[in-house]
């Protein structure tokens, strides 16, 4: 199986997705059709003997093409860009003065974006007391970031589970989490929150006192 290449971005920073292929350096951009593509309908950035042949609104001005690798450079990028994107490489050859493409390459290359979330901010409501025990309702949230993240919780270094929902406007929006729990709390209780997403995590601690 074909390694599929894969590039990463956080939002608001500068990627480049690389291409299937390098131009030797005893040719220029002008010997190449060259596009970029993202869903495979959608054209990001487009060459022809060396001339920008496309506009796409959505990435004009944020787009750079190296002459010599074919690396395509974002910035800033944005959640929207993520996704799968294809380099695909004609070279133009001319043959009985008409110029004939053929394919050079053709590469998917997968856009995985990372948006960071706020820091958790933990909330403790005391429903009911008694001298036995407090019955807490706990509340943790983060909100702004992407991918769909995971909610996790710790108590005195045991793992809790949080009932959690998640709010997003779309499968390329900022997400929104919250996470729910009801405890009986008998004792002091250290409890914190963790929010995790494409290998990135936000933690918050709160000391439950009883």
């Amino acid at each position: 199986a074909v390694e599929k290449k894969v590039a990463k971005g956080k939002v608001g920073e500068r990627v480049g997705l690389p291409c299937c292929h390098e131009i030797p350096s005893t040719e220029s951009l002008r010997n190449y059709r060259v596009y970029w593509q993202k869903n495979i309908t959608e054209v990001v950035l487009a060459y022809a003997r060396g001339e920008k042949i496309s506009n796409n609104e959505r990435f004009d001005n944020r787009t750079q093409l190296n002459e010599r690798n074919l690396t395509l450079w974002i910035s800033p990028v944005e959640i929207l860009d993520n996704g799968p994107y294809q380099c695909i490489v004609q070279h133009l050859k001319v043959l009985q003065n008409s110029v004939v493409p053929s394919i050079v390459c053709d590469e998917p290359v997968t856009l995985y974006i990372t948006g960071d979330f706020s820091e958790p901010s933990i909330t403790a409501e005391v429903v009911t007391s008694s001298c036995e025990l407090d019955e807490v309702m706990l509340s943790c949230s983060s909100h702004g970031g992407f991918p769909k993240p995971q909610i996790s919780g710790v108590l005195n270094n045991r793992p809790a589970v949080w009932n959690a929902t998640w709010v997003s406007e779309s499968s390329n929006s900022p997400y929104n989490v919250t996470g729910n729990m009801q405890l009986n709390l008998t004792e002091d209780t250290n409890l914190t929150c963790s929010i995790e997403y494409n290998g990135f995590a936000k933690s918050t601690s709160l000391l439950l006192s009883r």
